[in-house]
Formats: structure tokens, sequence, C-alpha cells
């Protein structure tokens, strides 16, 4: 399956939208709260958040990629900001969801790539268990901080992950 990746645009609202909570969907069933997950105004929810976003998008905010197969969105990713002050990151990834068909594919890592600066120390969250994202993760340098939160919007149990910028 072929596809590309590139900076997300204004006009990919609605399919990252759609990506975002199908991807929730075949990812986090049985983790997340059934009735989070089948919200009829979820989809409604993260299109808001992903105009927001891309409204603001600027190299020092927010980071944002999609990858598209087909004419059709299938992957999506973001970084930013530090969660909070006094964060151990400089840059945070807040997302990176491709659909399952996708798994295996180079999407995940192309996505990573096209948002994360290997210059800067970054972090992320990921849900515990994911062995799959872990190891994803692992593979591109992120060590676990022993930092483990329960998400309050969610529910889900979460492990910070953190790579330290790499020199070049």
């Amino acid at each position: 399956m072929t596809f590309a990746v590139r900076p997300a645009v204004i006009a990919d609202v609605a399919g990252m939208a759609r990506v975002h909570v199908d991807t929730w969907s075949e990812t986090y069933r049985g983790i997340m709260p059934d009735e989070l997950l089948d919200a009829p105004d979820l989809v409604d929810r993260r299109r808001q958040m992903w105009t927001q976003i891309l409204d603001e998008a600027a190299p020092s905010k927010y980071t944002c990629a999609v990858a598209e197969s087909d004419g059709r969105i299938v992957g999506i990713a973001m970084c930013g900001p530090p969660e909070t002050d006094g964060s151990v990151e400089d840059r945070h990834l807040y997302v990176l969801y491709a659909y399952r068909a996708m798994h295996g594919t180079g999407v995940g890592q192309d996505l990573f790539d096209a948002v994360v600066d290997p210059s800067v120390t970054t972090a992320l969250w990921v849900a515990d268990p994911n062995p799959r994202a872990q190891a994803f993760y692992s593979k591109n340098g992120f060590v676990p901080d022993g930092t483990v939160k329960t998400d309050e919007y969610d529910g889900v149990r979460e492990v910070r992950m953190v790579r330290q910028a790499r020199g070049d």
C-alpha cells in the first residue's frame, strides 16, 4: 500500500477527525470506556480540536502531519509545546495514529519523523498496556522515565516516555 506524508492543512480537518476517532476505537476498545468511544459527538469534538490546532499551527506551536493513501487520510501526527511549564521535555508528541490496516507499512515512522525534531528532548504519554506502541517508541529512542498517570478524560493508565535531544 502506497502512502505519502505531508504537513496537515485546514482542509484535512474532517479526515483527521475521522482517523482520530476510528483509530481510538481500533486501539482502545476495552481500555477506554465504550460511552466515550461511541459518543455521537466525538467526531465533531475532534474536528473542532483539529480546526483550532491548525488555525494556530506554527513551527513554534504545533507541527502536524497527515498520511494519505489513495486520496484518503490514513494517519495523523502532532507534536507541540511541553504539557506544563517546567516539564522534562522541550516538545511533546501528542498524537500518532494510523489505521490498523497501515501497521507495518512504515507510515507510523514517516509520520513520527515528520513531526518530531531529533535535536530537542521530546516526551509522550503512551497507554499501558499498549506493547506495540511502546516497542515503536523504544525503537525510536524513548525510555520510560518512571512517571505513570491515569488520564482524567478517558481513565487510561499511561506511562511517560522521554527521548533526549540528539546531537548531529
